[in-house]
């Protein structure tokens, strides 16, 4: 007894530690920046989905800057964003000060939410649970949280699509993530979501549609922008650091995987692939 004990100590532990360096990673850089200049469109694409309205009681969940829950605002909603970076919040409550629009900002964990069961309307997330590492406790917590009839709505990177090759050519250069973790762009596989919410939903829908990104002339100024601005590029950077050899390695791979996707001069600008999904809550 006193061995369970103790590993469930050791568990919880661990689990405040990899919150704590989440936490840290998606406040280094800029991100309220890269989430207004390269995808503002994609949280109003969310909530329009979400067929979100005047009265209902929405929360988005993983909110980071607001670019799905100010849109939900602005359409009348009584909207609480949940982030686990308060200073995603802070500059998510600041945007909103500045357009006039009035919503809750909260400190939450996606794996365990502060909010009761059933109490909101519609529950959404626009790339954000996607990074909680935990994919099946996310998807419990956010089914919990929304009422039976409710709306679920959610807006994923693909694993095949361009931030999903992303991911997957940082991954060599990154620490070995924590035990049970999955990979975010699993978030954006039909098959993944489909198990993680199971009858927990009826009328699922999901498709895949593009953003298209064209502010970069050249595959070298989308490798620069990241490494200055994005969280999870700069962690794996700050990863291997001491090792110039393999930061010239990644620099060309993210140069490279630009180039192939069209962040090169002459092209017309990226398209990023993303999974759309909505369904109605069950019971």
């Amino acid at each position: 007894m006193a061995d369970a004990t103790e590993a469930a100590r050791s568990d919880v532990q661990a689990d405040v530690a990899l919150k704590a360096k989440h936490r840290k990673m998606w406040a280094l850089g800029d991100y309220p920046t890269l989430a207004g200049e390269l995808i503002p469109e994609l949280g109003t694409t969310l909530v329009e989905a979400c067929g979100v309205g005047d009265g209902d009681k929405v929360l988005d969940i993983a909110a980071g800057t607001g670019n799905a829950a100010i849109p939900a605002a602005r359409a009348g909603a009584d909207v609480t964003a949940s982030d686990l970076t308060p200073e995603l919040l802070e500059a998510g409550r600041q945007q909103a000060r500045k357009q006039g629009v009035e919503l809750e900002w909260r400190e939450a964990d996606a794996e365990a939410l502060p909010f009761g069961d059933g109490e909101f309307d519609t529950v959404m997330s626009c790339v954000g649970v996607m990074f909680a590492p935990h994919h099946e406790a996310t998807a419990g917590e956010l089914l919990r949280v929304c009422r039976p009839g409710g709306t679920v709505g959610l807006l994923n990177w693909t694993p095949e699509g361009f931030i999903g090759q992303m991911f997957a050519a940082m991954k060599p250069y990154a620490p070995p993530p924590p035990p049970g973790a999955k990979p975010p762009p699993l978030w954006g596989k039909e098959e993944h979501v489909r198990a993680l919410l199971g009858d927990g939903v009826t009328d699922l829908e999901m498709r895949r549609q593009t953003v298209r990104v064209d502010r970069f002339d050249r595959p070298e100024a989308f490798r620069d922008y990241f490494k200055a601005v994005y969280g999870p590029t700069i962690a794996v950077y700050r990863n291997i650091a001491d090792s110039p050899d393999r930061v010239a390695e990644l620099d060309q791979a993210l140069a490279e995987l630009a180039r192939e996707h069209g962040g090169g001069s002459g092209s017309s600008g990226m398209e990023w692939e993303y999974l759309l999904v909505t369904a109605r809550r069950s019971g």
